[in-house]
């Protein structure tokens, strides 16, 4: 059959369904471009919920509908993006049931170097819109870091500088995280090891690091990509661990390096920002601890001489002390004779009050005392009587005024608040008199403490012109006859003239503080 023949106006010409034409038009399409590469700028890109990638290439003047089965996405290279020029390779196929053909892309590229920068200044816009460059949310980097994890390539030259740098600055436990550092793998595998290293947690059989360092060699810019990929960025960003980026040279500029806490121009340099020089730090600590001493001892002395200047302003003990001490004896001299003048003043007092206190005068109180007792008592007793008569008189006509039916429960009541009022009252009398009987008691003891006659029995007397006291010989005047009164009785004495039997005074011996009587 040959559907390029035309065949001549009114000739019986076949006739084939629409599945036949379908059919041979995917056949000849998928012999004629059996593999394919086409250039043009990604339109619109779907991924559909089958797991199916569909996407447009276009150019001024056509569009090709490609399409990548879900099996087939691992293996693009990378993700097509609205607006990228890249170059897609495949099969052309057509499909029968909608009349059209389309390119099944199983490799996708970015078609040059322009492209991929631009690509870069969009993804670099939208991150910086977000706030990931923000050098707010960076952190500090720790001054000397126990653990330092890399993420890089096992077999390069990068890890060897690293370790090297490390090993002559400040030797440090290294964990390193084996990954791709090029091509399809790189982006996935750098993120990858970025969480991972956060996942650990401390104490476990892993340790966690204090701080992280993503490394690579120098190349292009394809060779770099994969760390330009918005995965590696977001997973640099999300790092709780400080993280230093030291991809490529000094001229290369990749996206983690704009997420990062730090930036290295190269690997190199970042372990030179991860740990200090350990000589410098041993130097430095040695000058710290000449410095401390010397200010030690400066301070040291400064007070020293300063002890000294003001011990010397400062008297002598001896002379600060002199002074108080001849107090201290004075005051002891004039103690001993305080308190001998001080207890005759109180001996004389005592006798004087001794013998002002008389006995007819503490009896008279007493007489005056049971006089108003019994008074008292004999006064109660009527008024007692008079209150119960009321009381019953009341309690009668009471009795008369109330109802027969409630007079026997009113009389009860009050015979009970009568003999409730009678033990009051005998119990206040008892106590009226128990009180009386206490005070008398404690006059007698008072009359028997400060009486003169205990004085008596100790070896005094008293002398009595009638019952005039004579405390002094000055007192006698023209007495004839006075009473003597010892402890067992009075004796009566005649006097003599007072001039002729004035007893010559006699000089107190040392230490005596005896007064006399006479």
């Amino acid at each position: 059959m040959d559907l390029i023949d035309d065949p001549a106006p009114g000739s019986n010409a076949p006739e084939f369904t629409v599945s036949e034409i379908a059919g041979t038009v995917k056949k000849l399409i998928e012999a004629e471009f059996g593999w394919v590469r086409v250039r043009g700028e990604v339109g619109r890109v779907v991924l559909a919920r089958s797991g199916h990638l569909y996407f447009d290439l276009k150019d001024d003047r056509s569009v090709l509908s490609c399409m990548t089965w879900k099996g087939q996405i691992g293996d693009l290279g990378m993700r097509p993006e609205e607006g990228m020029e890249i170059v897609a390779e495949g099969r052309m196929t057509a499909s029968g049931f909608q009349s059209k053909f389309s390119l099944n892309a199983l490799r996708v590229a970015v078609a040059g170097e322009g492209a991929l920068m631009a690509l870069l200044e969009k993804r670099k816009k939208a991150l910086a819109a977000e706030g990931l460059f923000d050098e707010a949310r960076k952190t500090t980097l720790p001054y000397l870091p126990e653990i330092i994890g890399v993420v890089t390539s096992p077999q390069g030259a990068v890890i060897r500088d690293i370790l090297h740098r490390l090993r002559d600055r400040f030797p440090r436990k290294v964990l390193v995280w084996p990954v791709a550092v090029q091509g399809e793998r790189c982006a996935p595998d750098v993120a990858a090891a970025i969480r991972g290293f956060n996942a650990l947690g401390p104490g476990g059989a892993l340790p966690r690091p204090d701080l992280l360092i993503v490394a690579r060699g120098g190349g292009s810019i394809e060779d770099l990509w994969g760390f330009n990929e918005e995965i590696v960025a977001r997973a640099a960003a999300a790092s709780e661990i400080p993280l230093i980026s030291a991809v490529g040279h000094e001229t290369d500029t990749t996206l983690i390096d704009f997420v990062s806490d730090r930036r290295a121009p190269t690997p190199t340099a970042a372990a030179e920002m991860a740990v200090p020089v350990r000589a410098e730090l041993l130097a430095w600590l040695g000058s710290m601890e000449a410095r401390a001493a010397g200010a030690l001892s400066r301070g040291l002395g400064q007070r020293r001489q300063r002890i000294g200047d003001l011990s010397r302003a400062l008297p002598r003990p001896e002379t600060l002390f002199s002074s108080p001490r001849q107090r201290l004896d004075l005051a002891d001299t004039r103690l001993g004779r305080g308190l001998d003048g001080a207890v005759a003043r109180k001996r004389a007092a005592l006798a004087e009050l001794s013998g002002a206190v008389r006995p007819a005068m503490l009896a008279r109180r007493l007489g005056g005392e049971r006089e108003r007792l019994a008074s008292r008592e004999a006064r109660l007793a009527p008024a007692l009587a008079r209150t119960a008569s009321d009381r019953r008189r009341g309690l009668a006509a009471l009795v008369a005024r109330l109802r027969p039916d409630t007079a026997g429960r009113r009389i009860g009541e009050a015979d009970r608040r009568l003999a409730e009022l009678a033990a009051r009252l005998e119990r206040a009398t008892r106590a009226g008199q128990s009180a009386a009987t206490d005070r008398l008691a404690g006059l007698a003891r008072m009359l028997d403490t400060l009486g003169y006659e205990a004085t008596l029995k100790r070896g005094y007397a008293v002398v009595w012109d009638g019952d005039r006291l004579v405390p002094r010989a000055a007192a006698l005047g023209t007495a004839t006859a006075l009473d003597i009164q010892f402890a067992d009785g009075r004796v009566s004495v005649a006097t003599a003239p007072a001039a002729a039997h004035r007893p010559r005074p006699r000089k107190p011996g040392p230490g005596s503080d005896q007064g006399s009587l006479f």
